[in-house]
């Protein structure tokens, strides 16, 4: 984002300049001061009219010490413009009341035109030019009416040239210096925020990032490290050291700066902290400032992870292509071997058992596909109370339980929320499938309700079931792909459910239940 720079904003680089320009103005009142009341005053001739003279240099020298006094209060255009046009004023009537002093008079004048081109646009630089040129003529004129003297003209019209000449060039110098200003203020904003942003990055950076002097104090760090090390202190009180903070650390920093070694161990900073991989970095070539990079393990981890599932999940598909042919084709051989007349009984059972076989590879290989080409999202305004009815008919008749149970329960009429309702239904029929395999206790049918209701203000659909519940040791893993206690699963449903959720949105997550019983419960996003 570029910050524009007015005008004014530039102007404020010449307030140096306006000061000088003040404090020369106070000069030469108190030079014509001193030329009037001092020691200098016997070394010149009479002044044409003394009285005007000492009037003039006195108030001369009281509105220049005005002027420097108000300073900044006032801008600089305006305290330039009020100078100019009292040196102008004060100085002609000075010169036509010492005219021996007349000639250094107008050149102390020629620096004050010039100096107010420098602050003032072209516009009033050039006015107060030809004010000054007019002046001298005017002036050159009432001496010459007044006493007749035989000045010559050419010593006016001289200093009307080198009047404009030189608030010509101080003009066009001004001009220079407000547009180098205006560009150098452009960048130093600019920078600022680079600053900010670079700052902003770095302080969020999941990688922690330390600043290391070279006598081994933590000068800075960025969140991620702060929540490693803790507190690296303040000018105030002092830095903490690295070696005290964190010794394993310190020491192999000092191994890095004195023989360069690297040691990509994996470190443990502090209690119920991952564990980080630290890299040393020099600030510049010839620092011994260090920057310590402590990368955390666990975002490595995942990120090698979700190459391989990724490769894994190419791989699977594209060997469930593969098998799902021969399936089919040995499916159908045993549904025609199951109809024949002359199989023995005996035989029937081994009929039976592949037959449950193929029906497991083939669920394994819909999981992948389905897993490979999962297709993106469509939410759409769902009643869960509905839904969850509808859910129960479904499942009852496409999939009879026996002496097993499944109800919905609800304490609402309705309660709407944003999901893909086939997907939806794909990953509320791999809990219930799961609820109703694994969630009974031995000897006792299952017993799996779906319940509706709304928490900490979001919609949520719960799979609870009347089982032994999930140990602690493995909730880490449920939903890790291919992880199952199970000689007969795949490790996939979980995993394919929650992926599910979070492409709609919503979230997934086991809640453990007080005594008996275990739930899994989908936090739904809510309307508007």
């Amino acid at each position: 984002m570029k910050t524009a720079v007015t005008p004014l904003d530039a102007d404020h680089v010449l307030y140096r300049e306006l000061r000088l320009f003040n404090l020369y103005r106070i000069l030469e009142a108190a030079l014509l001061v001193l030329a009037v009341f001092g020691p200098v005053a016997g070394m010149l001739e009479l002044p044409r009219h003394e009285l005007q003279a000492r009037a003039v240099v006195i108030a001369y020298l009281f509105v220049s010490l005005v002027v420097f006094g108000l300073g900044r209060r006032l801008d600089v255009r305006v305290s330039a413009g009020i100078g100019i046009a009292a040196d102008l004023f004060f100085g002609v009537l000075a010169m036509h009341a010492l005219p021996a002093a007349g000639t250094g008079i107008a050149l102390m004048l020629m620096f004050n035109v010039g100096a107010a081109s420098l602050l003032l646009p072209p516009r009033f630089a050039f006015t107060f030019a030809g004010i000054a040129v007019l002046l001298l003529i005017g002036e050159f004129a009432w001496s010459t009416a007044d006493e007749g003297t035989g000045r010559s003209l050419a010593e006016p019209v001289m200093f009307a040239i080198g009047y404009f000449a030189l608030a010509t060039l101080m003009n066009v110098l001004g001009r220079q210096m407000r547009e180098s200003y205006e560009i150098a203020a452009l960048r130093t904003t600019e920078n600022e925020h680079l600053a900010q942003v670079n700052e902003l990055i770095i302080r969020r950076l999941r990688t922690g990032v330390l600043l290391v002097d070279g006598a081994g104090r933590m000068r800075l760090a960025n969140e991620a490290a702060s929540a490693l090390v803790g507190d690296v202190g303040d000018e105030i009180h002092g830095f903490r050291e690295l070696a005290v903070a964190v010794p394993e650390l310190g020491r192999r920093l000092d191994a890095w700066r004195e023989k360069a070694a690297v040691d990509d161990t994996p470190l443990r900073l502090a209690v119920d902290q991952p564990d980080v991989i630290p890299r040393f970095a020099r600030l510049q070539a010839n620092s011994d400032q260090v920057l310590v990079f402590l990368d955390d393990t666990s975002l490595v981890s995942q990120r090698a992870e979700s190459i391989t599932l990724a490769t894994l999940g190419r791989f699977s598909a594209s060997l469930a292509h593969e098998i799902r042919n021969p399936l089919a084709a040995m499916s159908y051989a045993v549904q025609l071997l199951e109809e024949s007349d002359d199989i023995r009984p005996a035989d029937r059972r081994l009929l039976e058992i592949i037959h449950q076989h193929i029906v497991r590879m083939n669920g394994i290989v819909e999981n992948v596909l389905g897993l490979a080409r999962r297709e993106p999202a469509k939410p759409v305004v769902v009643d869960l109370v509905e839904f969850s009815r509808h859910f129960v008919d479904d499942y009852l008749v496409s999939h009879p339980i026996e002496g097993d149970m499944l109800t919905s329960a609800s304490a609402l009429s309705t309660l709407p929320a944003l999901f893909d309702p086939r997907q939806l239904h794909q990953a509320v029929t791999v809990l219930v499938s799961n609820a109703l395999n694994y969630g009974r206790m031995p000897g006792e049918p299952a017993r799996v309700t779906l319940r509706v209701g709304v928490d900490g203000g979001q919609p949520v659909l719960d799979v609870l079931d009347r089982g032994p519940g999930i140990p602690e040791p493995l909730r880490g893993r449920l939903f890790k792909p291919f992880f199952t206690t199970s000689s007969h699963g795949t490790g996939l449903g979980l995993y394919i459910a929650r992926e599910l959720c979070r492409a709609n949105q919503a979230t997934l997550d086991y809640v453990p239940t007080p005594g008996v019983g275990g739930c899994f419960r989908i936090r739904l996003s809510a309307l508007g």
